[in-house]
């Protein structure tokens, strides 16, 4: 098997003793309104450090910082996002915290799959395919297995969350 493009580094430590009380806190309202107001702070160390630090750090949370270009003023759009990965892709979901509404990177790779991840101080041009059925389920499960959020996500809203496979360009 190939070698993956995505270097698979991440600080902090996944057994840490804040990992399980931070995961309980985000899955509920108050720490996804938390973690969406850090999400600026976030990006901003996310771009400075090319994707080697984020604020989520201590408790290793996978993170990338994404981004598209916008479908309607054709401008790049960065966003921090959480990413599962599996052999050479990684996967991304437009939870937007169980919100009714789509987050608008979702809607920029429908209009344009081409992006870039930065991702342990690399940038590494991607191209996003929609995930969907099956294979959806699956991925979105080990989501929810990696970090106990996305279950409680599900549960805010109706709407189909929307999954994109990353896969090197």
């Amino acid at each position: 098997m190939a070698e993956s493009p995505f270097p698979d580094v991440r600080w902090g430590s996944e057994s840490s003793f804040i990992r399980k009380p931070a995961i309980a806190f985000a899955a509920t309202k108050p720490g996804s309104w938390v973690i969406r107001n850090l999400a600026g702070i976030d990006r901003k160390l996310l771009e400075r450090s090319n994707g080697r630090f984020t604020v989520l750090g201590p408790i290793a949370a996978p993170v990338i910082l994404l981004t598209t270009t916008g479908r309607k003023s054709g401008q790049p759009r960065t966003s921090p996002l959480l990413y599962y990965r599996e052999n050479d892709r990684l996967y991304v979901v437009g939870s937007n915290f169980g919100q009714q509404h789509h987050p608008a990177w979702t809607s920029n790779l429908l209009a344009e799959p081409r992006a870039t991840v930065a991702i342990g101080g690399k940038k590494i041009p991607v191209t996003a395919t929609p995930v969907t059925g099956a294979e959806k389920v699956r991925i979105y499960d080990a989501f929810n297995e990696m970090v106990r959020v996305y279950g409680e996500y599900k549960n805010r809203t109706d709407r189909d969350m929307r999954m994109f496979a990353l896969s090197a360009a």
